[in-house]
């Protein structure tokens, strides 16, 4: 088994888009004149390998996975360093982006080079592999099938690509991670004894998932006075993406529960302490997550208004 390709980084208040996706920075030559170079971030670097990966894997055969970590992702300004970059974590059942975003010629011409693609000098608008004897073509006849997009000048993951980020929920943050971007993601908390929580492997079905959606709604209704804004916090039928017609009790977990937490009931958890009947005292997202099958329960056996 192939150990992942790992590329790491921390966020922190000075931590950029340029950092993250790349920058052209000037350079002084020695006869004084001055050049400018495209350094590409942490992110291109990542995306780059795996894009890398994917077109060398056998046809029939997983592609070796890359790990884009991130730490302290709650220091930086996430939403402004992701950028266009955030459009791409919404993935398909088959793990590829859902949507993509065009990227520009000098991030393009990074991109390839990353991958080990570059121009032909003595033939214009031919590239080759570096390390590949497959002749010189164009980007579109070079890039087929699931990668005809890098000719497009359009970028996305690939589903050998997994983004990581870990925080410290203690740290007071100087920049607001906003609930669209954190949707965005599966949240684990980990314990302090650094033993993780079990993970359910139940699922529902779609037409039960759906039901258990209208329940939670309505639970959220009845609780406006602890909510701001209910309106907002209502959760749609893709707030979690079924597999195969199955919306797994691992995602309810690591999503949804975690927004409810942090956002819907961020003020006032008394909601969800009363829902259990048992007077629990939930103080930390691992004391609620760890009840997922009992939240799932109460809520399947609320009433749907």
């Amino acid at each position: 088994m192939h150990q992942p390709a790992t590329i790491k980084t921390v966020f922190h208040p000075e931590y950029t888009y340029g950092d993250f996706m790349g920058r052209l920075m000037p350079l002084s030559e020695p006869d004084g004149r001055v050049s400018y170079r495209y350094y590409p971030g942490h992110f291109l670097q990542a995306l780059a390998e795996a894009l890398r990966r994917y077109h060398q894997a056998p046809a029939g055969t997983q592609a070796r996975d890359v790990l884009l970590v991130i730490d302290e992702i709650n220091r930086g300004n996430s939403a402004a360093i992701f950028g266009t970059v955030f459009q791409l974590l919404d993935r398909n059942d088959d793990g590829w982006s859902s949507y993509e975003v065009n990227i520009s010629d000098m991030e393009q011409d990074a991109l390839l080079k990353l991958m080990g693609v570059h121009r032909c000098a003595r033939q214009p608008g031919r590239y080759e592999w570096d390390d590949e004897g497959g002749g010189r073509a164009d980007l579109p006849e070079l890039f087929k099938g699931n990668l005809a997009f890098v000719a497009e000048r359009k970028i996305k993951l690939p589903p050998n690509l997994h983004l990581v980020g870990t925080m410290n929920t203690s740290d007071e943050s100087i920049y607001y991670m906003d609930s669209a971007f954190k949707r965005r993601w599966s949240w684990e908390y980990m314990p302090l004894d650094g033993v993780p929580q079990s993970v359910p492997i139940e699922t529902l079905e779609e037409a039960d998932w759906r039901q258990f959606v209208n329940k939670l709604n309505a639970f959220l209704r009845r609780h406006t006075a602890s909510i701001r804004k209910v309106e907002d916090k209502q959760i749609g039928y893709y707030f979690i993406r079924a597999r195969d017609g199955k919306v797994a009790h691992s995602d309810i977990q690591h999503k949804l529960m975690f927004f409810l937490w942090d956002t819907v009931f961020a003020r006032d958890k008394r909601p969800l302490e009363d829902l259990f009947g048992d007077n629990c005292k939930l103080v930390t997202f691992g004391e609620f997550s760890v009840r997922s099958a009992q939240f799932i329960a109460k809520i399947s056996g609320s009433e749907a208004q």
